[in-house]
């Protein structure tokens, strides 16, 4: 990886805290299901014992459920071995600002046992193992991820004293691409925008989306890791300023029967000179020529079209990584801008994978993950695939040229239960990822799927209750 400058230097921090403007500090990592999980500092403590020697925290926080329950089934965490701790190591590289929480300062950390070796199974690491071996051919992933959610005007308490239902959208009605529909909830989205912007990370734009009060903030393509911590820090952020706010956003994949929240993520390569390693020379030009709509491939490197070959070919195995929930799967309809198909085509939303661009911009799109996808484990997955894409040399198909959804092209996972024996039993999974991996992530589907199969919902007593 390249050397960055942080958003804020440490001699910085050491200068606002001298003079009282920081006074907390704030060290989390993105567990698996891509949440900051942390503690707040004192920021003199912070500066005086844990700048230099990182903390702790317990084991469990990588083996519960979404509800934080203990669970069993993991090797790396459980009661008959004392729930013990593992060390959190500040990356100075994500220093920053938290403008939405008033003198606090915030950084992403590192997982490590005490003697010292990673903690192979957390999300951040994962991505880490595989950058690496991106490295070693003289690549860097560059990455941008398009994150949706939908505002309401309840706030989280209301919402949850409500179990969620009858509440009140932002907006009433389609307002994709309307400014006039922006413009309803634009003190907010501003709000997120500019602080956003205060803790480093570059905003491009806010739009509109279908669903109504849907709503999507695009930030700048950046290398992928970079990319990964601040999606998972902009997502924290987003919820606690709408919490001031006295409303409440979902990045849910699927929120009720209508338009699910995207994640779609964007990913290059570039060589060790900086220069695009997707592009073929003549690829503008061929853009200019209208060659994309051709469904040809004449504008990409033998790299690329090895690259999103593997994409192909790992899919079905890595949706795991890609839509990690139950509530994942309910966006795969046809008809519906999420995918169904495991196909590839030149600007063309109705595949998994699109591909867009030209020249240095020159990129492809995975439409798999949801809002609730955990942007280190995806990125992993879609360099992992890439790999062996590489690896193995894959001849790429031919581009999907009209309506993938009706194609008869293979079908992506259509239930957690599917992926997750996918993701089991697949060999490229457990040649790029590990057995350690393969069995931890397998486990975490495995403990949703137990308390879903456990659960009365309001469809059974709907459709039960007095019918039946």
């Amino acid at each position: 990886m390249a050397d960055r400058t942080p958003p804020l230097s440490v001699e910085e921090l050491h200068a606002l805290v001298a003079s009282g403007e920081i006074d907390t500090v704030v060290l989390a990592f993105p567990d698996m299901q891509g949440r900051l999980q942390g503690k707040r500092f004192a920021a003199r403590f912070f500066l005086d014992e844990v700048l230099a020697h990182g903390t702790e925290g317990c084991n469990y926080l990588l083996a519960v459920d979404t509800e934080m329950n203990t669970v069993d089934g993991y090797a790396m965490s459980s009661w008959d071995h004392g729930y013990g701790d593992f060390a959190m190591h500040p990356d100075l590289t994500t220093l920053r600002r938290v403008p939405w929480n008033e003198g606090t300062a915030m950084l992403v950390a590192d997982l490590a046992w005490n003697d010292g070796s990673p903690v192979v199974a957390a999300p951040r690491q994962i991505l880490r193992r595989q950058l690496d071996r991106l490295a070693e051919l003289g690549l860097t992933a560059q990455v941008g991820t398009e994150l949706e959610f939908i505002v309401f005007k309840d706030s989280y308490e209301r919402a949850w004293d409500a179990n969620y239902r009858g509440l009140t959208p932002a907006n009433q009605y389609n307002i994709d691409y309307s400014v006039l529909g922006t413009g309803r909830i634009e003190p907010l989205l501003r709000r997120i925008r500019n602080e956003m912007a205060g803790a480093g990370l570059t905003v491009e734009s806010a739009k509109g989306e279908c669903n109504p009060g849907q709503h999507e903030i695009a930030f700048r393509y950046d290398e992928a890791l970079v990319t990964c911590d601040q999606h998972a820090i902009y997502k924290t952020g987003a919820k606690e300023i709408a919490a001031q706010e006295g409303v409440s956003l979902t990045f849910m994949a699927k929120y009720n029967e209508r338009e699910g929240n995207s994640c779609h993520i964007h990913l290059s390569l570039t060589d060790e000179d900086g220069a695009p390693a997707f592009a073929a020379q003549d690829a503008a030009q061929g853009s200019a020529r209208g060659g994309h709509g051709s469904g040809g491939t004449h504008g990409m490197k033998p790299l690329m079209r090895h690259f999103l070959a593997g994409q192909l070919a790992a899919l079905r195995d890595f949706s795991l990584l890609y839509a990690p929930n139950i509530n994942s799967y309910k966006r795969f309809r046809a008809g519906s801008f999420a995918p169904t198909a495991v196909a590839w085509g030149h600007d063309n939303r109705t595949c998994a994978l699109r591909v867009v661009g030209h020249g240095r911009s020159l990129r492809f799109e995975n439409r798999l993950p949801g809002g609730d996808v955990n942007p280190h484990l995806a990125v992993a997955g879609l360099v992992a695939a890439g790999l062996y894409g590489i690896e193995h040399r894959l001849d790429l198909p031919e581009a999907c040229p009209g309506n993938a959804y009706t194609s008869g092209y293979e079908h992506v996972p259509s239930t957690l239960r599917e992926a997750a024996e996918l993701w089991e039993n697949s060999p490229i999974a457990k040649a790029a990822f590990g057995d350690v991996v393969v069995a931890h992530y397998r486990n975490m589907a495995r403990v949703e799927l137990d308390a879903f199969d456990a659960a009365v919902t309001d469809w059974e007593l709907r459709r039960s209750f007095e019918r039946m």
